[in-house]
């Protein structure tokens, strides 16, 4: 189930340790530069090993790990959380995210003028008024 020695992938141990949803996402993650081991980009085949500290930029959040254990396969939850230690930032309260503006079911396809407003609202450039 689990080894305390050696050196794994990094794109693998992500995964394994359930700091992503599949594997892919975790290779895909390192590929677009959101993975750092000890503050360098690193590509999916990178290893680690234990003391590494890992940053992975994952699904609007920034997870700060360091590896305190190396697994080679999928393990549960709890065993999961025993093989990092995490330095994250708590995530930001709900009512600070930026409010998203939903439209009733059926009223069509957004006009100009209601696009320019959702782009308002979002912060995105391009919002003209």
């Amino acid at each position: 189930m689990a080894s305390d020695e050696g050196s794994v992938r990094v794109d693998s141990w992500i995964w394994s340790v359930r700091l992503t949803k599949t594997r892919s996402m975790a290779s895909s993650a390192c590929r677009a530069g959101h993975v750092r081991v000890n503050g360098e980009r690193v590509k999916p085949a990178h290893t680690v090993r234990t003391g590494d500290e890992v940053r992975l930029r994952h699904a609007g959040r920034d997870r700060i790990v360091v590896v305190s254990r190396i697994v080679r396969k999928r393990v549960g939850a709890p065993v999961a959380v025993e093989c990092y230690i995490d330095n994250s930032p708590p995530p930001p309260p709900r009512e600070h995210t930026v409010p998203i503006g939903l439209r009733d079911r059926g009223t069509g396809r957004p006009t100009k003028r209601d696009r320019r407003d959702m782009e308002r609202l979002r912060g995105m450039p391009g919002g003209l008024g």
